[in-house]
């Protein structure tokens, strides 16, 4: 946790982990401040076209990424479905299919088993990764979220989870393989590999490598669905929580480059010509348009706007029902499996492949109709011939326990790569019935429900287009078959089902929205798209949240969201700000400076001094007057236990062994114990904070007055820098200025990052306790703040815009009174306050 406990929601099922946050404060010491300060304009404008370079290179390097996962799959999923082919075709004659299931069995379960025990490697690799890439965005550090080797299991396994016949997609894990490009490539080292490094200064910063993770991210969903737009937009509306201008060209830059670096090769691949940009993402929809004969047939009409709505109201039902069920799954995973052994979520995954696999091969025997290839039509567009299609959708026809000039409809769905299977809903017409519709959609969304979540890399958007093109298709049938409407395009009807499925599932709009239509390239289709998204997007809220932020929830991450209720505003700062504060002073000894780090799991702390000219004016009697607790009557003892715990804790501090690091020549005494310390330090040396520190714990003698006293707030001083401090052992002794104490860079600073040592790892015997760190030089000395009377929606929206991580609250005096933190603005806080302030009025 950060300052502030760690509250849990109502329903939740496990205790909630502490997630800790990622520091998006712009210090003294920020990279930008301390670059271009020292930096003439030229050299400035140069550190600036770096950045533009870093995000090319992210770009570049995630449409590889997306080649590669591409690549394999295709000749993964060709090798699987020619053998099972071939074999099936022998066995219908021989009667041996039990033979043909055996084989596609030992295919299925062999991919799956690899994809499992990559998630073993890195178990964050395991699902989509869009809910925490999310919340990284958010603010929220999830671990391993962004390390080189999640990228390499989530790469390999979506390959193997999607080749071995699972019902995932590769478009979403593609997501999350761009933001690890974004947070890694702008480093020039890896962890995963400690021996690459190389000595680049700059993008060494949450706050940085939260921009390069927008990018990352933005690129991933280009990549996936060749809509450079759509993926920048993706990135403002599911991805960041702050934003700005400057951003929003490098990240549309960014998934520029990863387009057309992935069209590059794909094409140069497939058709032999390079340069011709003729696949533009990893999912194509393929080119709408009515046939030619057929002079009724139109994409879509202002009467169709009325069925897309009625579709958007039933895709947004089905969509809550869908993530309704696979809460349940995941509780019921998060009770029963997850805190067994892992071989047993190995074990899951094989079970979901097995049902798959037999589910998929029964169905294809049993309830696929053999239908004609061609035939020629009565009814306009009832029937295609086989040379009206595409050659795509031609070849992926399957023949499967079929006579000859017939073909399966069932198994054209189910044997077929899920992109085939959307592109045959899309743009084949007439070609399915009705049953066999409602039956592949029926299983399709019951077995999809089931895999999310298993402990296999896999995405849902193409699961979810692939769910909803039959449900559309499905509608498109019925209309024409028994209300007569000729002039109905199916692909179309398809293409909203799609849309309204994944709608009611994500909950995106705007994004989702620019994505459909980048794929379809038919901009007539952005208003039934836009429609039917918004209404299957409101129809969804009323009964649940969206698919990602319900994992989110459940995995207990204290994410923000964008604005709080109206109601909120009954709440002050004070209502919800964390009273309880643990804090330093500008000049600290090394001994209440480690006392604190090993006694606090905060990460950052107050900078203040103690307004000792008040002390007669702090009691009255039994009522405390003072700003800094008079909205906190219950931290009187608090801060008393805080300093208890500190002083308990410094009785295994091997005062005997430690030596001076800073200053070997200088010896330093311990002071009389009837002298004032405080006075000594004031006669030595010229300070600007006068007050300094207590030179002892508090003990219990200590009066009310004593151990309370008005705390005037200075700025904020981050763990990590803390321990930076006293690695390097920047300090001075008692006889000296603070002038002389050792100044350390930016670069200096921040060359541990992200990994910055733990103070429980630090030798105590190199440390001199009676040594003092001025932090003044490190702290933020203007970090926002509000008053303790600001109204929560005030409180929120500056929290949100600025991307703040701590945000003090201050009296009109200048006293520090509280501190509030994200775990402060979550929606389940907020509630809890908020009933308590009903209470007591």
């Amino acid at each position: 946790t950060i300052l502030g406990e760690t509250h849990e929601e109502e329903d939740e099922i496990l205790p909630r982990k502490d997630y800790e946050s990622l520091d998006y404060d712009r210090c003294i010491n920020d990279p930008y401040l301390e670059v271009l300060e020292s930096m003439d304009n030229k050299k400035a404008r140069n550190y600036e076209a770096v950045k533009w370079v870093m995000v090319f290179a992210i770009g570049v390097c995630t449409g590889l990424v997306g080649l590669f996962v591409d690549f394999f799959v295709r000749l993964l999923t060709q090798l699987k479905f020619r053998v099972v082919q071939s074999s099936v075709e022998e066995c219908t004659e021989k009667g041996c299919l039990a033979l043909s299931l055996l084989e596609l069995l030992g295919f299925n379960l062999t991919f799956v088993f690899l994809a499992s025990l990559l998630v073993l490697i890195q178990p964050v690799a395991a699902g989509s990764g869009i809910p925490e890439i999310k919340c990284y965005l958010n603010g929220v550090k999830v671990p391993g979220v962004v390390r080189l080797r999640t990228v390499v299991c989530k790469a390999m396994g979506v390959l193997f989870s999607v080749a071995g016949g699972l019902f995932v997609g590769k478009e979403g894990p593609m997501i999350h393989s761009g933001a690890v490009v974004g947070a890694g490539l702008p480093q020039f080292q890896s962890i995963s590999l400690r021996k690459i490094q190389f000595n680049f200064p700059y993008f060494r910063s949450d706050r940085d490598k939260r921009d390069f993770v927008s990018a990352g991210a933005a690129a991933g969903v280009a990549a996936a669905f060749g809509a450079p737009i759509g993926g920048t937009l993706f990135s403002l509306e599911e991805g960041s929580s702050f934003w700005n201008q400057g951003l929003t060209w490098k990240v549309l830059f960014c998934s520029m480059a990863a387009t057309f670096t992935l069209n590059f090769f794909r094409s140069g691949i497939q058709f032999g010509s390079w340069g011709s940009f003729q696949l533009p993402g990893l999912l194509n929809f393929g080119e709408f348009k009515c046939s030619e004969s057929d002079k009724k047939c139109h994409l879509w009409t202002a009467v169709d706007l009325g069925f897309f709505i009625l579709m958007g109201i039933v895709g947004g039902l089905l969509g809550a029902t869908f993530n309704c069920l696979n809460k349940r799954l995941a509780k019921y995973r998060m009770r029963n499996v997850h805190p067994k052994p892992k071989l047993i979520r190995v074990l899951e995954s094989m079970l979901v492949s097995l049902t798959t696999t037999v589910v998929v091969f029964v169905a294809s025997m049993v309830l696929g109709e053999c239908r004609e290839m061609s035939s020629t039509s009565h009814s306009g567009n009832d029937t295609l011939s086989v040379q009206g299609m595409s050659e795509d959708v031609n070849s992926s026809i399957k023949t499967f326990f079929c006579p000859n000039e017939t073909y399966n409809d069932m198994a054209t769905l189910f044997f077929n790569p899920q992109e085939s299977a959307i592109l045959q809903l899309f743009h084949q017409d007439g070609t399915f019935s009705p049953i066999t519709l409602s039956l592949f959609f029926l299983l399709y969304f019951l077995l999809s429900c089931w895999t999310y979540g298993i402990s296999v890399p896999s995405g849902l958007f193409v699961p979810s287009l692939l769910c909803g093109a039959a449900f559309g298709r499905l509608v498109a049938n019925l209309l024409k078959s028994y209300i007569g409407l000729d002039h109905i395009y199916s692909g179309t009807f398809a293409l909203i089902g799609a849309a309204a499925f994944l709608g009611g599932v994500v909950r995106m709009t705007i994004s989702l929205t620019v994505i459909l239509i980048e794929s379809t390239n038919e901009i007539t289709y952005g208003l039934p798209i836009m429609i039917t998204l918004m209404v299957a997007k409101w129809t969804g809220d009323f009964f649940n949240k969206g698919i990602y932020d319900i994992h989110v929830n459940l995995r207990g991450v204290p994410l923000l969201e964008w604005e709080t209720e109206v109601e909120m505003d009954k709440l002050r700062a004070s209502d919800i700000m964390e009273p309880n504060l643990t804090y330093v002073y500008p000049h600290t000894r090394i001994q209440s400076l480690v006392s604190i780090l090993r006694t606090t799991v905060h990460h950052a702390f107050p900078v203040v001094t103690e307004n000792r000219g008040n002390e007669r004016e702090f009691m009255k009697g039994n009522q405390l007057i003072s700003n800094n607790i008079k909205f906190k009557k219950s931290s009187i003892l608090t801060r008393a236990g805080e300093q208890r715990k500190r002083s308990q804790s410094m009785k295994s501090y091997p005062s005997s062994e430690l030596r001076n690091m800073c200053d070997e020549h200088i010896t330093t005494e311990e002071p009389p114990e009837k002298e004032d310390l405080l006075q000594q330090m004031l006669e030595r040396r010229y300070t600007p904070y006068p007050n300094l520190y207590p030179d002892q714990s508090p003990s219990e003698e200590w009066t009310m007055e004593e151990r309370f006293r008005p705390l005037t707030f200075h700025g904020l001083i981050l763990r990590s820098q803390l321990v930076t401090l006293l690695v390097r052992g920047v300090c001075y002794s008692e006889s000296q200025s603070s002038a002389s104490q050792p100044r350390l860079s930016h670069a200096e600073m921040s060359e541990d990052y992200p990994r910055y040592p733990d103070i429980h790892d630090l030798d105590l015997t190199l440390l001199n306790p009676r040594m003092i760190v001025d932090v003044t030089p490190y702290m933020n000395p203007s970090p926002f703040a509000v008053s303790p009377n600001t109204h929560v929606s005030q409180v929120f929206n500056l929290f949100r815009t600025m991307g703040l991580r701590h945000l003090p609250v201050v009296n009109a005096v200048g006293e520090i009174v509280g501190i509030i933190t994200r775990h402060n603005l979550t929606h389940e806080f907020l509630q809890a306050r908020l009933r308590q302030h009903y209470q007591t009025i």
